[in-house]
C-alpha cells in the first residue's frame, strides 16, 4: 500500500551527488565528509585476488568497530571511484555484500564511519577483462 507514496524526488534526496560524481579518491572522500581516515585491522575486505570479469566483482566488507554508521566502497582507478555507500543504524552488524564494476586492476577501499571517526582498509583486485567500458 505504501509503495506509491514515495515520490522520486524523495528517493533521490539522500543521494550524495558530489561524492558520486568525484573523479578522484580524494574528492570522493571529501564529498563523503571524510578526512584522514585511520588504517584499521578491524575492517576485512573479501574480494577475489583476480577478477576475470570486471563487470561483476563480488565484494564483502566486515568490521568489528563499534557504532558503525556507514560503510563506503571505492574502486580507486575507476573513472568515478565511489562505488557505493551504505548507511547503518541502531547496532546493525558491520557487514555489507555487493557486486561492483571495475575498469582495471585497482585497490578496492572500504571506508567505515563510526563514532564521528573514519577508518579504512584496502585490497588490490587484479582485473583481466574490464567492466567499465573496457
Amino acid at each position: 500500500m505504501a509503495a506509491g507514496l514515495l515520490k522520486p524526488t524523495q528517493a533521490l534526496a539522500a543521494w550524495n551527488k558530489s561524492a558520486f560524481e568525484a573523479k578522484s579518491v580524494g574528492d570522493a572522500m571529501k564529498g563523503l565528509g571524510v578526512s584522514s581516515p585511520a588504517d584499521s585491522k578491524d575492517i576485512t575486505i573479501k574480494a577475489p585476488d583476480i577478477a576475470e570479469n570486471g563487470a561483476v566483482v563480488p565484494v564483502e566488507v566486515t568490521s568489528s568497530i563499534a557504532g558503525i554508521t556507514s560503510i563506503a566502497i571505492l574502486a580507486e582507478k575507476n573513472g568515478s571511484p565511489l562505488v557505493g555507500t551504505f548507511n547503518l543504524s541502531g547496532g546493525t552488524q558491520g557487514f555489507i555484500s555487493t557486486r561492483i564494476k571495475m575498469g582495471t586492476t585497482s585497490l578496492v577501499r572500504a571506508v567505515v564511519s563510526a563514532g564521528g571517526k573514519s577508518y579504512t582498509a584496502a585490497k588490490e583486485v587484479k582485473v583481466t577483462i574490464g567492466g567499465c567500458g573496457g
